[in-house]
């Protein structure tokens, strides 16, 4: 019997215990290795650009330089997602390996203990990873001549609690008797490539973003539901009646199922409410889980706090709390 992935020595190059051991220096040397790999960690002005910087900070204080061209400082994290950051940057980097780590994800109650942090500090720096692991998504088109891909949708959230007496119960399935936060996350999932992750009102108004995702000459694999039927004038489709099979006649869905479980079960063993507005970030979460699953974790990683570095402050959650922006709005 083949080994499972997540035993194998491949899936285990970075541990929580290395990122911990780090002292201050090694964290400092890690982001600016991270942040600016062209210059080999030499830091690089963020308002100018410029290569001519030295070191300011004070006694005890933490790292700031001064670029000799603009006079202005900057630090490590300045102009990221981790701009004006308060914790020290090996807290950063224990998030980054504890979020890397969690298969199916990792709820920010769960991480305030982990970390000694309060819960609006997890939520938030947890926010921000997926924020920047779903630049890896932005315009990405999969399919292409000959390819297969899968699409299929799941509806989250606008659960109804039903009544204590049967006689008192009504039929949830009718839109009357629905609560209008009902959301479907559609997606879309080349075999063997990537996949593509999204949020509706409903499945059949999610044709027009679907096909602007999958490549002509691709070959299309479905459900039966009505919803779908649009695509058969743009591409070769194949369907799969699950009520009598999941798979048949060379279609089905199942690594766009595969999704779909994994989204489930981090919505029912770890965030247990992933509706409203924050469901596109976990819908992105569970899709970058799944394209990067094979990868070695401290590959994962280092993807993830290069993004995270790269972003720019976060157009969702700087100033939230504060109440100066409304996340998604």
């Amino acid at each position: 019997m083949a080994q499972h992935f997540l035993l194998s020595a491949r899936a285990k190059t970075l541990s929580l215990a290395q990122v911990m051991r780090m002292t201050d220096e090694q964290a400092e040397t890690t982001f600016r290795m991270v942040r600016w790999p062209e210059t080999k960690g030499a830091p690089v002005c963020c308002h100018c650009g410029g290569l001519d910087a030295y070191d300011c900070r004070r006694p005890n204080g933490a790292p700031r330089f001064r670029c000799r061209a603009c006079r202005k400082d900057f630090s490590v994290t300045s102009g990221t997602l981790f701009a004006s950051h308060k914790l020290p940057l090996r807290c950063y980097l224990a998030a980054i390996a504890i979020f890397v780590n969690e298969v199916k994800g990792k709820s920010a109650l769960a991480l305030t203990r982990d970390l000694g942090v309060s819960y609006k500090c997890a939520f938030v720096l947890l926010h921000k990873l997926r924020e920047a692991i779903a630049v890896e998504m932005k315009g990405r088109v999969v399919g292409g001549e000959g390819r297969d891909v899968e699409v299929d949708g799941a509806y989250f959230g606008g659960y109804v609690k039903p009544a204590n007496h049967k006689a008192n119960r009504v039929d949830r399935r009718l839109a009357m008797n629905q609560t209008g936060k009902r959301q479907s996350v559609i997606i879309i999932r080349e075999r063997e490539g990537q996949s593509v992750p999204a949020v509706f009102r409903s499945e059949g108004a999610a044709l027009g973003f679907i096909k602007d995702r999958i490549k002509p000459g691709s070959i299309v694999h479905a459900d039966e539901a009505s919803s779908w039927d649009g695509l058969h004038a743009r591409y070769e489709m194949k369907r799969i009646n699950h009520q009598q099979a999941y798979s048949a006649d060379g279609a089905c869905t199942n690594m766009a199922e595969e999704y779909f479980s994994r989204l489930r079960r981090g919505e029912m063993g770890h965030h247990h409410h992933i509706s409203g507005v924050y469901l596109l970030r976990y819908a992105q979460e569970a899709s970058w889980r799944e394209d990067h699953r094979r990868e070695a974790n401290g590959a994962q990683y280092q993807r993830i706090a290069g993004a995270a570095m790269k972003r720019g402050p976060s157009v969702d959650f700087c100033g939230y709390w504060q109440r100066h922006l409304r996340a998604m709005a």
